[in-house]
């Protein structure tokens, strides 16, 4: 029977790599989209290529209320989910001298208060169907790090890298597993050569000397949820190849 996977913002970027890979790995694969309809039915296609059943769902993750009944809805036509990828997201930049109590609300309810929605309603389907699932946060390097007009989204980052931290421990006892990814700077597309992926004047700022590909988290998250992973929970795994290792120059 094929093991069934939830992907919020899988109509393009990291989230579509991510679904691309799980869809290989035999995941029967639902995912979300926002506004990207054309690229999610593309997804979905992609999916179906790869002989396993996909399923796509218009949400707005900022309202309250969608990211727990979208979840459901996916647990539903899926038949059951083994592993939840927390994904969906936009990267904005925040000047603490113009932020907005609009744009704080806003930002903590698309990248911190759906993900843990999401997360208590695939671990509850977990916890009562007896399942030892995964639950993947996708964080940043930018909440390792810090950088300026960054308190939001970097901010926010961190507290899920914390908070999956908690949920690890609270449902190790279920046999569910819960870590995060931090990715760094990484394409929008996953079908880069090498070549393009070292392209532009950001790569060389990068130690491996290119950017990553959502493909690449794809084999991260699909290695997390395996059993090859068992005995890994609580971690945050980066992915940036090696861009936020480097200190104060020394030259």
């Amino acid at each position: 029977m094929a093991k069934k996977a939830f992907v919020t913002g899988g109509s393009r970027g990291i989230g579509r790599g991510v679904a691309q890979v799980l869809a290989e790995e035999g995941y029967d694969v639902a995912i979300t989209y926002h506004t990207a309809e054309k690229e999610a039915a593309e997804a979905v296609k992609e999916i179906e290529s790869k002989h396993r059943r996909a399923f796509m769902y218009q949400a707005d993750m900022e309202r309250d209320g969608v990211a727990e009944a979208v979840t459901e809805r996916a647990i539903s036509d899926l038949g059951g989910i083994d592993l939840l990828v927390c994904n969906a997201g936009r990267t904005i930049h925040h000047s603490i001298l113009k932020v907005t109590e609009e744009q704080i609300n806003s930002h903590f309810n698309l990248i911190y208060r759906s993900y843990i929605m999401c997360s208590k309603a695939a671990a509850n389907y977990m916890v009562d169907n007896n399942i030892k699932g995964s639950i993947i946060f996708m964080t940043s390097t930018r909440g390792i790090r810090a950088y300026p007009e960054d308190m939001l989204y970097g901010g926010y980052k961190a507290a899920l890298q914390r908070s999956s931290q908690s949920m690890a421990l609270e449902l190790a006892k279920y046999g569910i597993r819960v870590n995060a990814i931090a990715p760094g700077m990484t394409a929008i597309r996953g079908g880069f050569t090498p070549e393009e992926l070292s392209a532009g004047n950001f790569p060389p700022k990068i130690p491996l000397g290119r950017m990553g590909s959502p493909r690449e988290v794809g084999y991260l998250i699909a290695f997390l949820a395996s059993e090859k992973a068992a005995y890994i929970t609580g971690n945050v795994s980066r992915i940036d190849g090696g861009l936020i290792l480097p200190g104060m120059p020394e030259r």
